[in-house]
Order: C-alpha cells, then sequence, then structure tokens
C-alpha cells in the first residue's frame, strides 16, 4: 500500500510540474511546435539518468521512494500520449519537416538526455 501510495503522490505532483513548465516554455518559445512537451520529456530523460545512476552507484532508497520519483514523479512529468497526439496534429497540418524534427528529436535528444543524465549521475558522486 506504501509503495501506490508513494506512485500516486508522485504522481501527482509530476503532473502539475509537467502542466506548469510545459505551459511556460510553451508561452515563451510560442504554439507553432509542441516545445513545452518536448521539453518536459527531455528533462524527465536526463533526470531519470541521474536517478537511476545514483539509485545504482551510491544511494540505496526505498522502494516507495524510487516509485515516487521514477513511476509517478518522472513517469507522469513526461508524456509519451501528448507528444504522439503532437506528432499527429504536425501531419495533419503538413507540416511533415516539423512533424520528423519533433518525433526523430524526441528519440534521438530522450536517448542522448538518458545517458547524460547517468554520466551527470557517476560526476555528482
Amino acid at each position: 500500500m506504501q509503495m501506490l501510495l508513494a506512485i500516486a503522490a508522485g504522481g501527482a505532483t509530476g503532473a502539475l510540474a509537467r502542466h506548469f513548465v510545459a505551459s511556460h516554455i510553451t508561452k515563451v518559445l510560442g504554439f507553432g511546435f509542441p516545445y513545452g512537451t518536448f521539453a518536459v520529456n527531455m528533462i524527465g530523460s536526463l533526470l531519470m539518468g541521474v536517478l537511476i545512476t545514483l539509485f545504482a552507484l551510491k544511494f540505496d532508497a526505498t522502494p516507495a521512494l524510487r516509485g515516487f520519483l521514477t513511476v509517478g514523479l518522472l513517469g507522469s512529468f513526461t508524456t509519451f500520449s501528448t507528444f504522439s497526439l503532437e506528432g499527429a496534429l504536425l501531419v495533419q497540418r503538413g507540416d511533415w519537416s516539423g512533424a520528423a524534427l519533433y518525433m526523430f528529436g524526441s528519440l534521438v535528444v530522450g536517448l542522448a538526455c538518458l545517458f547524460a543524465g547517468m554520466w551527470l549521475g557517476r560526476v555528482l558522486l
């Protein structure tokens, strides 16, 4: 039960953080490209890399804390469903280059951010 509550609390926190961060980025950079979703997904990938490295090499976190941070917080902070919707909207608008940039960029930069986070996690040790 403790794990479920930890994940639920992390999920609520991550969803609110995603809303505020993505909304702010979209207001600053504009609505022509899904900058907000792209940013939260890249930030989340970086943070996931840091967390999993710190958990593996340094910190003996409880399962509930791991669940709160990874499944709950980062799981709801990042969003594949919104990524899919925004990619489809770019395609429907006929913005093929924007759609390709967004989808390919999300994959490549997301993986790069995860590896960068893993490197950063080691540096922080």
